[in-house]
């Protein structure tokens, strides 16, 4: 398993990508998408919506369990994924690519994020 260098990521296992006009992708890793198991529901916050750093913001249902979604940074969301809701099982087959879950316009962002080999140092201990 392979995670993006140009990424960064959350110890709640999300991935963030660097801003582009100041709004920033987040969805989960593909370690989650493999702990989480065969994804059937996705509930997103909405556009419009400020989220917190650290705080649930949206779950994550599969056969296995429902989990919760953390939000990686403070702002605003800016876009959800509709594909992922129309499909969810685009979260497991492609996290990184078409499996993101939304688009967060930034206001702040924890000094915590870890790179992605301190990410990966991080799923192996």
């Amino acid at each position: 398993m392979s995670n993006p260098q140009q990424l960064r990521y959350s110890k709640e296992h999300e991935w963030l990508s660097g801003a582009e006009d100041g709004v920033s992708t987040v969805g989960i890793t593909e370690h989650a998408a493999n702990a989480l198991g065969d994804v059937v529901f996705v509930q997103l916050p909405e556009v419009g919506a400020t989220v917190t750093a650290g705080e649930s913001c949206g779950e994550l249902e599969s056969t296995k369990s429902v989990s919760e979604l953390y939000a990686p940074v403070t702002g605003e969301i800016a876009e959800v994924n509709q594909d992922v809701v129309d499909d969810p099982s685009l979260v497991n087959s492609a996290p990184f690519e078409g499996g993101w879950l939304f688009k967060v316009r930034v206001t702040d962002e924890p000094a915590e994020l870890l790179s992605a080999d301190e990410y990966t140092a991080y799923t192996a201990g």
